[in-house]
């Protein structure tokens, strides 16, 4: 092994950064630190190789840059989980920029069906492990909250909602730059409802909209039930949707709102960037065009901090932000909002027409959890699970599936987007894989136009050692296409 270092150094002799980072390197592919492992500190690496702090440092920047390692807030640097490559940045085509009218997917409604089936493999819709969640102190919570508001739990909720729960959201909004009144905001039926109410208020059948690519599949589903037509946006796994595209779409076509999740986005798992927030925002207002800020993953950021908004730099109240508690605490609960701005009164008009409000009762269950402190202490620790089962997920990709696989590296959030050798049909491999009991999502279902063919979305809040058997059951199948 000695021997092996010294022919390591002799090759790096121009660079000493460099002989640092393949000793590390080195030591990470022989197994001496392993996925998830804690690298030693820039000072005790420094004081055992005799080098300088500052060389240490671009030894660690050096092997970051390769995701190799990687560095957490206040904690250090660890071993990244997958030696895979990031998926390649789409090609910005123009011939594509034009509306598109969406046609329901069942492959998609089969996906969300396969949820129910205690036989598969939860690979493929994005939902929480319900074992992750609170669901005893959330259920507590239920029982309490009834017997203390007996008269108002049994009530219609009108809009906008239960005040205590409004409250607790405003609050929260305060740490992503948001200062709200409760009064700004609608409670809803998730997220989904939420999203669906801000594009029935601010668009009409035959209307276009600007979508990032690839989009969550469901939104498509919302966009042909009220009859919008699409513009898929290119959208990068980096830092999100293609500012420049969506500049060339917006002076060939009258866009009517643009639809975008701005922190660790379904699919991709990419955060747009707090300045590219505010460009995207100011971009928008300058041609009078409503953006809808979908946010459902922005409290499972895994640094702790909780990500900004666009709606933070919203000035003229053109930005309608859409969020819920169906990824962080519980889906059945049912419970998500929307902050409408300048359309507020026709949102909550939509909403009393449709269904007249949401469930009291689990309304004041997560207010409560807001208020106690819980949600703040349930984040701090679900994030580091789903840290680390995103990472051991990333690591079986890259030793089970075949070479040419590129998969994403979230920041936040729990779902992995895969780029597959271009011979795989990931219609045909959704099929086997449920055959052998894997559900996945094909990447199809995720484009309006037919585009990502060969990439998949997995699930990683369900992965865990005793079904990597089913990871390394895909790389088997799709080594078949190949």
């Amino acid at each position: 092994m000695q021997q092996n270092l010294q022919k390591i150094e002799q090759r790096s002799r121009k660079h000493l950064y460099e002989a640092v980072a393949e000793r590390i390197a080195y030591l990470i592919d022989q197994g001496t630190f392993k996925t998830s492992d804690k690298i030693p500190s820039l000072r005790k690496l420094s004081r055992q190789m005799k080098v300088s702090i500052n060389t240490v440092k671009e030894a660690y920047n050096y092997l970051e840059d390769r995701r190799i390692i990687e560095a957490r807030p206040q904690s250090g640097y660890y071993v990244c989980g997958c030696r895979c490559d990031i998926p390649k940045e789409q090609e910005i085509k123009t011939d594509l920029f034009n509306p598109t009218t969406i046609s329901t997917s069942e492959l998609a409604m089969q996906i969300m069906r396969d949820c129910s089936d205690p036989n598969l493999v939860q690979f493929g819709a994005a939902i929480p492990e319900t074992g992750l969640l609170p669901i005893k102190k959330l259920n507590r919570m239920l029982s309490s909250e009834a017997r203390r508001y007996q008269s108002e739990s049994v009530n219609y909720s009108i809009p906008p909602g239960c005040l205590k729960l409004r409250e607790q959201i405003a609050k929260r909004m305060l740490h992503c730059g948001c200062t709200l009144s409760p009064d700004e905001i609608v409670i809803t039926n998730g997220g989904t409802e939420a999203i669906y109410l801000a594009l029935k208020s601010v668009c009409k059948p035959g209307d276009i909209l600007a979508i990032e690519s690839p989009v969550y599949f469901n939104f498509m589903e919302i966009i042909q039930e009220l009859d919008l037509k699409a513009i898929e946006i290119p959208s990068s796994p980096r830092d999100g949707i293609s500012i420049d595209a969506l500049k060339y779409a917006l002076s060939q076509q009258r866009i009517q709102a643009c639809l975008v999740i701005s922190n660790f986005s379904n699919p991709l798992g990419g955060q747009i960037p707090d300045a590219k927030k505010e460009e995207l925002v100011n971009l928008l207002a300058q041609h009078g065009i409503p953006l809808i800020e979908d946010d459902v993953h922005g409290d499972l950021s895994y640094n702790y901090d909780r990500s900004s908004v666009a709606k933070a730099y919203d000035k003229k109240n053109t930005v309608i932000l859409c969020s819920s508690f169906s990824k962080t605490l519980s889906p059945g609960y049912r419970v998500g909002w929307v902050v409408p701005g300048k359309f507020q009164s026709r949102v909550e008009q939509l909403k009393l027409i449709y269904n007249i409000g949401s469930s009291i009762p689990a309304q004041l269950a997560i207010a409560e959890f807001l208020a106690n402190g819980g949600y703040s202490h349930h984040l701090r620790s679900i994030c580091r699970i789903y840290e680390k089962k995103v990472m051991m997920m990333r690591d079986a990709i890259g030793r089970f599936f075949p070479e040419g696989t590129c998969v994403t590296n979230p920041k936040g959030g729990f779902i992995l987007w895969i780029q597959l050798p271009d011979s795989v049909d990931s219609r045909c491999l959704y099929w086997e894989a449920k055959k052998l009991g894997i559900s996945i999502s094909p990447g199809i279902i995720f484009s309006a136009t037919g585009q990502f063919n060969n990439y998949i979305r997995l699930n990683a809040a369900f992965y865990s050692e005793t079904n990597q058997w089913a990871v390394e059951t895909l790389g088997k199948i799709i080594s078949k296409f190949c």
